[in-house]
């Protein structure tokens, strides 16, 4: 499909007739799957109800399954000798557990459940033992397994019932600990159990609040924990598991993150990333005795950017370390006797899940993934600084050369904010370019070059650009960036969408009066507001398990969460603040809204309810305008199931195509959507 037959596919849509319309802890079942009127399963698809959304044109279908074919790898862990790598990626329908042996090396598909399965470790020293976290329908109450690859039976470990999360494994093999809401369905404790008995787990934190486990001590007496409040505001303990005693390692006084935390060697100290010291989180040695130092000495103080990731290396000598600057990652290795640090060349791209084999100290894996490269599997060797890979997945067959790389741009907003964006631009199209603006999520996340199929297909295929804002709020550019949408300073950021419509303007290329907005959980709030607050200058607007109602919203989460995302959007219950929070809610502005809509929603949502969504849709229907919606009864917090993420993706693009592709009009003309 090319950009000049868009205007033949919108008129093909414009005549298309609209598709036939528990335990403790666990979410309440609903009476019903879904409460707007005139919902109804999509033909052939009872896991999916529809209301308005037009059957996919089989053109569309063709072309864009070749993108929504692309595969990824993601790192899970690496064997103690270095020779096997545990991966998640998909060949059917959801994320399994696969092996690989080799670099490029067949992957060996050792899950085969009807749930994804994307967190899992061996059992250091025993690689047939492997670990896993699983859910059923994205409700996030997630229990743990153990595998046996020698039976392929899995075992469950936990209640069936509680949360659970955040496994770690001790590097001797002996010890499990991970996080749970069993004993009262709202604060998240850590448990810690023998390998060989997982099931005889022992809680060690049983305190108000939402705790982890990060790492164990090398002989496995001592473990560390994180007490989470806020993105901003975190604290590390140290747990004597002989005794379980708890001792704090952070001072008491003041905020700070708490990114990553690893023993010494000799289980006598702490690394620690954060951002407690300044305003970027950087990497800092903690001793375990004493009174923490007021200022201690930071260690990677010449990288000006947060510091993501770290891992030591089985020799202790050796620290790694991952830099995220500008959203891209950059490795680097610190000598834990000198302190000196050195950079290691490697892709550019972005890189998570940083693993040293438990009982190696040369080599040293890790995911990335970048514009044009899915998410893969890659390891170096630090003796030779080679960089190898170890998995290369699909693209549907189409070349990565064919893929934009996004250009990085910042514009001004109020207060001094300087917005930082990733600008794709379809190349070798002419004339200006309609745009589809993307909101991360979080609100404290942040948006990456990495590989997007559904970037891509709007820029490289449909002659699109794409603009992908880190509005104020977003992680990687500092604390105090960080916090300024705390509580009721949210109002100030809507500013940036403001910002973000004003720079488009600037831009000759680029068609402000044919823009579109698309996100996700936080990024469906800021889509919503971009159509409430800024009606004249959206023309579709495609909002995914987003919030509709802060108050709501807040009081209508799961409880286990209920308190942390109060410490970021602001407590309901007090008057003032909740008067802020209806002023910015969409939902109370949505007689404003011109923009075409279409929301998608998973019914099992743990972290943002159906209500938000269905809310928004009657709200919007009661005023008389049309609205796509599409619930998956099978989902949670976004679709993962292959089958329910094609068609969401597939008819976000037509909607877009139908509202956007045609010829430049007056902002806000034609927004009142439906078929």
């Amino acid at each position: 499909m090319t950009f000049a037959s868009l205007p033949l596919l919108v008129s093909l849509l414009a005549a298309q007739t609209p598709a036939p319309t528990p335990p403790k802890s666990a979410p309440a079942a609903a009476t019903a799957p879904s409460a707007v009127p005139g919902i109804a399963p999509l033909p052939g698809r009872p896991n999916l109800l529809a209301l308005g959304v037009p059957q996919v044109p089989a053109e569309l279908t063709e072309r864009v399954q070749q993108y929504l074919e692309s595969r990824a790898a993601q790192l899970l862990d690496v064997s103690s000798d270095g020779k096997q790598v545990l991966i998640s990626t998909r060949f059917a329908d959801v994320n399994q557990l696969h092996v690989v042996e080799m670099p490029l090396g067949a992957r060996t598909q050792l899950t085969f459940t009807k749930e994804p399965i994307n967190k899992a470790r061996f059992l250091p020293g025993d690689p047939r033992h492997v670990f896993y976290f699983q859910d059923k329908g994205g409700g996030e109450f997630f229990q743990l397994f153990r595998l046996d690859r020698l039976t392929g039976r899995s075992e469950l470990l936990t209640d069936g019932r509680s949360r659970h999360e955040e496994l770690v494994v001790s590097k001797d093999g002996r010890w499990l600990a991970y996080a749970g809401t069993g004993r009262n369905g709202k604060d998240t404790d850590v448990y810690v159990a023998p390998t060989a008995e997982p099931k005889q787990a022992k809680l060690v934190t049983q305190v108000p609040g939402s705790w982890a486990p990060l790492d164990f001590s090398r002989d496995g007496s001592k473990l560390l924990v994180r007490q989470y409040r806020a993105a901003g505001d975190s604290d590390l303990s140290v747990v004597d598991l002989k005794t379980n005693t708890r001792t704090q390692l952070t001072p008491r006084e003041g905020k700070g993150s708490v990114e990553e935390a690893v023993f010494t060697q000799d289980g006598q100290g702490v690394y620690l990333s954060t951002d407690r010291y300044s305003d970027f989180a950087e990497v800092y040695r903690l001793p375990l005795t004493g009174t923490p130092p007021a200022a201690p000495q930071s260690l990677t103080k010449s990288v000006r950017w947060n510091v993501d990731h770290l891992e030591l290396s089985a020799d202790g000598r050796k620290l790694a370390v991952v830099s995220n600057e500008d959203g891209y990652g950059r490795l680097y290795l610190l000598d834990t006797r000198t302190q000196g640090l050195t950079p290691v060349e490697t892709p550019r791209g972005v890189i998570s899940q940083l693993r040293f084999p438990v009982g190696r100290s040369d080599q040293v894996a890790f995911s990335l993934s970048s514009a044009r490269v899915p998410m893969d599997i890659f390891m170096v060797d630090l003796g030779t600084k080679k960089t190898t890979r170890w998995t290369r997945s699909e693209t549907g067959g189409l070349s990565p050369e064919t893929f934009v790389e996004p250009e990085l741009v910042r514009y001004p907003s109020t207060d001094g904010v300087k917005v930082p964006a990733l600008l794709y631009r379809p190349q070798d199209v002419k004339g200006k370019l309609p745009v589809v603006v993307v909101f991360h999520g979080g609100p404290e996340s942040q948006s990456l070059p990495s590989f997007n199929p559904q970037v891509q297909l709007m820029a490289a295929e449909l002659g699109m650009a794409v603009l992908v804002p880190n509005v104020r709020g977003s992680e990687g550019y500092g604390k105090a960036y960080r916090a300024m949408d705390d509580g009721v300073k949210r109002e100030q950021s809507l500013a940036d969408i403001g910002a973000t419509l004003d720079f488009i303007a600037t831009r000759s290329e680029l068609d402000a009066s044919r823009v579109g907005v698309y996100g996700g959980s936080y990024g469906g709030y800021m889509t919503l507001a971009a159509a409430a607050f800024f009606p004249e200058r959206i023309k579709a607007a495609v909002d995914m398990v987003g919030i509709s109602s802060l108050p709501s919203f807040l009081q209508n989460t799961q409880a286990y969460r209920r308190d942390l995302r109060r410490a970021e959007y602001g407590d309901e219950r007090d008057p003032a603040v909740r008067k802020v929070q209806e002023r910015i809610s969409p939902l109370g502005s949505v007689g404003k809204i011109r923009a075409a809509l279409f929301v998608q929603q998973g019914a099992n949502d743990p972290r943002v309810p159906r209500s938000e969504a269905e809310q928004i849709v009657q709200a919007v229907r009661a005023k008389g305008s049309d609205v796509w919606y599409l619930l998956a009864t099978d989902e949670g917090h976004g679709f993962q199931k292959k089958a329910n993420r094609d068609l969401g993706q597939t008819t976000a693009l037509m909607f877009f195509q139908k509202h956007l592709a045609g010829p430049a009009a007056g902002p806000g003309s034609g927004a009142a959507g439906g078929t």
